[in-house]
């Protein structure tokens, strides 16, 4: 029932989005001390949620919805350019830190909206009664 609201479809990639870099993140700190190991981050979810994935619906009427200019899709991982320490780790544990706080952010952002979408189509629903 949801799915078909764009609401809850963004915010359901959002909060996915989030933990996605929260595991990313995690493996980043895990590996502070090994020797070689590059950092790694997700794209931004604006970027992931924009990109088309899909393919192009087919339109075999001129009064069919066109294919909406956004997906979903998967958020790549990438290395940031950081610069290695002596051993060949470009891990900084202030940016991962840092990172970690900007996960929470979007987390709870994202289950707020979710909530107060929630309460909004609980409200409706009680005063068509």
């Amino acid at each position: 029932m949801f799915e078909r609201i764009e609401l809850m479809s963004l915010v359901r990639a959002s909060t996915s989005h989030a933990a996605l870099r929260n595991a990313v993140v995690a493996r980043n700190i895990a590996n502070a001390d090994t020797p070689g190991f590059r950092a790694r981050d997700l794209q931004p979810f604006a970027e992931s949620y924009r990109q088309n994935h899909t393919a192009p619906l087919r339109r075999t009427r001129a009064g069919h919805i066109p294919n909406p200019a956004w997906s979903p899709g998967p958020a790549r991982e990438f290395q940031p350019g950081a610069e290695a320490s002596p051993n060949g780790n470009t891990i900084s544990l202030e940016d991962e830190m840092f990172k970690l706080a900007e996960v929470k952010r979007q987390h709870e952002l994202s289950v707020g909206i979710y909530q107060s979408a929630l309460n909004l189509m609980r409200t409706s629903i009680d005063r068509r009664n």
